[in-house]
């Protein structure tokens, strides 16, 4: 099970009514529901025109008013565009990104925030304010494996986002195990009890 294909059995989990746009390099995401709409982008032609980048796609997919706006994978400034877009009122985004750890994704986005000129405070700012849940996904032996459940989670009085373990194979819980609990809970999804228990060992609730 790699990313692309977590992501497509997510995506075929969000009810029929809603539309989804995804918007992609390749065109990679095939979930299984009835209201997909597909952008792709484009490299430039033989004379150097014709260019259409994803961060051009995320902006023109706002206007077509997608519930869940998808990104395949970012991988410069188009991130961006995809936080301005969860931050204005576009609610139940999802995409993919490369990191060693899942403690790396808060630099490698801001990284990724640098090439489209936003600033460190207010990237992590941004990123507290639309992205939530961290999956990340392990190569292993026998292939790919689902390997933890984070949050990302603001921290300080400066509220830099740190990516704080929810569960994580072979040792359980973790102490974001009740927030994310919580987070199901206020979204009208029935969590299992089991996430109301701290992670053994803990300091406490997260």
């Amino acid at each position: 099970m790699g990313k692309t294909t977590l992501l497509n059995t997510l995506l075929g989990l969000v009810p029929a009514t809603e539309r989804i746009v995804l918007v992609e390099d390749a065109a990679e995401l095939h979930p299984g529901h009835p209201h997909v709409v597909g952008l792709q982008a484009r490299t430039a032609n033989v004379e150097g025109t014709g260019v259409v980048s994803l961060a051009d796609l995320v902006r023109q997919a706002l206007r077509m008013r997608p519930d869940r706006l998808v990104v395949g994978e970012c991988r410069g400034g188009e991130v961006v565009d995809l936080l301005a877009a969860l931050n204005t009122g576009h609610d139940g985004g999802a995409g993919t990104l490369h990191a060693n750890t899942p403690s790396d994704v808060p630099a490698r986005l801001e990284a990724l925030g640098m090439l489209g000129g936003l600033p460190r405070a207010a990237l992590h700012a941004q990123v507290a304010a639309a992205l939530q849940v961290l999956l990340q996904v392990r190569r292993g032996d026998r292939g790919r494996v689902l390997e933890s459940i984070c949050l990302l989670l603001p921290e300080g009085p400066d509220r830099v986002v740190t990516v704080v373990p929810a569960w994580v194979r072979g040792r359980g819980l973790g102490l974001a195990a009740r927030a994310l609990g919580a987070l199901l809970r206020d979204r009208g999804v029935a969590a299992p009890p089991i996430l109301s228990e701290p992670w053994p060992g803990s300091a406490g609730p997260a």
